[in-house]
C-alpha cells in the first residue's frame, strides 16, 4: 500500500466519521435536511473511496487510475458536502458554484472507476 492509498482510506475514514457526525446533527439542528443530504454523501462515498483503495493496492484494476478515481470522489466530496454543511451551519457558500462543481467531480470519479476497472491493470 502506497502512502497515496493511506492518505485516500484515512480521507475515506474521516469521511465516515463526519458522515455519522452529521446524522447526528441533522437530527438536532436547523437545516436537518440539508445536513441529512450531506451526511448521506459522505456514508455512500467512504466506502466506495476505501474499495477503490483496496481494489488498487491489491491490483485488481488500474492502478493510478483507480487512485485518481478515489481522488476525485475526495475532492467532490470536499466541494459538495462541504458547500452544503456550510449553508447548513453557517448560513453561507463555501465558495460560490462549490456544490455544483463538486457534484460534477463525484459524477467524474465514479466514471474513472469504471473505466479504471475496465482497463487491463499494469504489470
Amino acid at each position: 500500500m502506497t502512502g497515496l492509498d493511506r492518505a485516500l482510506a484515512a480521507s475515506a475514514a474521516l469521511a465516515g466519521l463526519l458522515g455519522v457526525a452529521g446524522s447526528a446533527a441533522a437530527a438536532h439542528t436547523s437545516g436537518g435536511e440539508t445536513l441529512k443530504t450531506v451526511s448521506q454523501f459522505l456514508l455512500f462515498h467512504a466506502p466506495a473511496v476505501l474499495a477503490l483503495v483496496g481494489f488498487s493496492a491489491a491490483g485488481l484494476t488500474h492502478g493510478s487510475l483507480t487512485r485518481v478515481a478515489a481522488g476525485a470522489l475526495m475532492l467532490g466530496l470536499v466541494l459538495f458536502s462541504g458547500d452544503l454543511a456550510m449553508r447548513a451551519l453557517a448560513g453561507q457558500a463555501l465558495f460560490p458554484m462549490a456544490a455544483p462543481t463538486g457534484g460534477f467531480v463525484l459524477m467524474a470519479g465514479w466514471v474513472l472507476a469504471a473505466v479504471a476497472a475496465l482497463l487491463p491493470r499494469k504489470a
